[in-house]
């Protein structure tokens, strides 16, 4: 009787350190599926405001490989990977749904739907300042803002997700 065939499923790689994106290129190169979440981070380098894309899970990525058909040996020898997650000595395989939440999620816009310029008057609608008043001070990122809050007399500056406010 042939073996079953099972469709490929998603394992993790652990990449060397500071190697993702060598390791997923190289792999790619051997025609190996891979899949490596990154997200979007502004830092600001020498005096200016730089964007660029980070690896969500520094240090690893994840490969599709089909169990029966795949030449598992070439990933060792990859440059950038350093091994592949096992337990037990055998390699585990990721839920195919964990890889899809993941993508949709990556793929999610972040909030753009309120426009603030500094100054503008917000409210909170979640958390322990619930109803709280505040003024819009900057942008933190790109899912978090800056506020400037009155409490006991005092000016606070508190960084929050710009989901917990609405534009006064």
């Amino acid at each position: 009787m042939p073996p079953q065939h099972s469709p490929p499923r998603w394992y993790l790689i652990q990449c060397k350190p500071r190697q993702d994106s060598r390791a997923e290129e190289n792999l790619t190169r051997q025609a190996f599926k891979c899949y490596r979440p990154t997200h979007h981070v502004e830092r600001v380098q020498r005096g200016r405001r730089v964007a660029s894309a980070e690896s969500l899970f520094p240090g690893y990525l994840f490969i599709q490989l089909d169990q029966l058909n795949d030449n598992w040996h070439p990933i060792r020898s990859t440059r950038g990977v350093n091994q592949l997650v096992t337990f037990g000595k055998q390699p585990i395989a990721v839920a195919d749904e964990l890889i899809d939440q993941l993508k949709q999620r990556l793929n999610e816009k972040p909030s753009e739907s309120v426009k603030l310029e500094p100054g503008d008057r917000v409210r909170i609608n979640s958390g322990s300042y619930k109803e709280v008043e505040a003024m819009f001070l900057s942008r933190d990122g790109a899912e978090r803002i800056v506020i400037l809050l009155q409490l006991l007399h005092r000016e606070h500056t508190l960084s929050i997700p710009i989901s917990a406010i609405e534009k006064s």
